[in-house]
């Protein structure tokens, strides 16, 4: 059986939209950070500057899934069922970093709760609750 590092960069690896966004992640443990570093591409506010929501929300999105990669190994990926994000403050032209929070992992389905910020974790740009379908081996 694989290592959750491994496990970790084989989704990095197999997502195309996370290779686009420039994500990587690390792990300490059983608990990943996931880093979103600044590029232009990602700006939606040119007059800000600000990344674009759809970005966050994505990045959001893939923490989540990339969480549960770690801990929950699968050879397919797991599905988005649905999610609520909410915008909190502009995430300016900087580094983003999100933390999911594993609420709920059931037999089929996973209840995750992720917050994204910047320079300060106490001041969250965004936060995401979602439900995950789990897929079988």
């Amino acid at each position: 059986m694989s290592s959750p590092a491994d496990r970790l960069t084989v989704f990095l690896q197999r997502v195309p939209y996370v290779r686009f966004l420039g994500m990587r992640a690390e792990l300490a443990g059983d608990e990943m950070t996931a880093i979103l570093p600044f590029a232009d591409h990602l700006i939606g506010n040119t007059m800000l500057p600000a990344l674009h929501g759809g970005v966050i929300g994505a990045f959001l999105e893939m923490t989540a899934l990339a969480q549960l990669s770690v801990v929950q190994p699968s050879e397919r990926m797991h599905k988005t069922i649905d999610v609520t994000i909410e915008y909190l403050r502009p995430g300016r032209a900087m580094t983003t970093y999100a933390r999911a929070d594993l609420r709920k992992i059931g037999r089929r389905i996973a209840n995750v709760h992720v917050e994204a910020w910047q320079d300060q974790r106490d001041k969250p740009v965004a936060s995401l609750r979602g439900h995950f379908l789990l897929s079988g081996t």
